[in-house]
């Protein structure tokens, strides 16, 4: 099933801890391959493949933004790339924009610990458990956001420990996904 459709987004948090070296430098999944979000979407290995090999040939980039504030960038993608895992990321936040200050200080104090990448399906199928299966996908961006949509996925500032504070962003990536799923109806 092909589909065209509106920029989507699907939320992630790290399985491995997000690692912050020399105050700038970020690294980590931006998404799982077969793990089923809130949305009840799961992304297909070989997913981005096609649109990896299209940016890299009209000399294109993946946008590092700021909650998908398209008028947010906060710094660079230097690396895309898919493994048996998931989408892997690594990169560095501009210490020189405001809001890459800002990201730095909060993903330190753990208090962002997600990736959210920003999409458009290009073909996806349903699976017998009535997931949507999304096996192309153009891929815009891959934004720091506070509330992730997979939360069987975990991100978090290098040397921090998960804290009480996971539950309270469970719940609310939880709340996240029931207000999608009424959006749809």
């Amino acid at each position: 099933m092909t589909t065209e459709m509106g920029l989507e987004h699907k939320f992630a948090r790290f399985g491995e801890a997000i690692e912050v070296e020399d105050g700038t430098r970020i690294a980590g999944y931006a998404s799982l391959f077969g793990a089923p979000d809130q949305g009840n979407d799961v992304v297909a290995a070989g997913a981005y493949a096609a649109s990896l090999a299209a940016l890299k040939a009209r000399g294109g980039s993946v946008k590092m933004l700021w909650q998908h504030d398209p008028a947010q960038p906060i710094g660079i993608w230097d690396e895309v790339r898919e493994d048996g895992r998931g989408l892997f990321v690594s990169g560095r936040l501009l210490e020189s924009v405001e809001k890459g200050r800002e990201a730095r200080a909060l993903i330190e104090a753990g208090a962002i610990d997600g990736l959210s990448i920003g999409y458009r399906t290009r073909r996806a199928t349903k699976n017998d458990k009535g997931q949507r299966v999304l096996t192309e996908l153009e891929l815009w961006e891959v934004s720091l956001v506070t509330f992730p949509m997979l939360p069987s996925a975990r991100v978090a500032a290098k040397g921090d420990e998960p804290g009480a504070g996971d539950a309270l962003r469970e719940l609310a990536a939880a709340f996240d996904g029931a207000r999608l799923e009424l959006a749809r109806r």
